[in-house]
């Protein structure tokens, strides 16, 4: 990501709401990595995903035009949800890091279980990022 100036409070700063847009956007591009057609699912009625709970700590501030890293790992899978921790980076230095839980829920909003061949992708992403 980079830091834009619409990213910036006046002083150059992010603002602390940005971070967790950079983090569901990096969430995002993971499960399109992993092959994982959200939009067909939401269209054939089976569910989308959404954040059932957040923890987010911030270290050091981003600032206007810093390259900004995210980096996501998921850490506990179950057959309705899975726990993710991210780390935003700018080089080197961590500047933020939140644990997620993320949910598989029916357009009635109610938690059900991840269609099997996107917890197949999930444990595959787990085993090459533990080896």
């Amino acid at each position: 990501m980079r830091v834009y100036y619409e990213d910036t409070d006046l002083s150059g700063i992010t603002y602390h709401a940005n971070y967790l847009r950079w983090f569901e956007r990096a969430r995002s591009d993971l499960v399109r990595m992993l092959e994982i057609d959200q939009r067909d699912a939401i269209e054939r009625g089976l569910g989308a995903y959404a954040v059932s709970e957040v923890n987010l700590k911030y270290l050091r501030p981003a600032k206007l035009d810093d390259d900004v890293l995210i980096e996501t790992t998921c850490t506990d899978l179950r057959a309705a949800s899975c726990r993710m921790h991210q780390k935003a980076f700018r080089g080197d230095e961590l500047l933020a890091e939140a644990h997620f839980r993320v949910g598989f829920v029916a357009p009635d909003g109610r938690p059900t279980r991840q269609p099997e061949e996107w917890r197949d992708a999930f444990t595959r992403f787990m085993e090459d990022n533990f080896e």
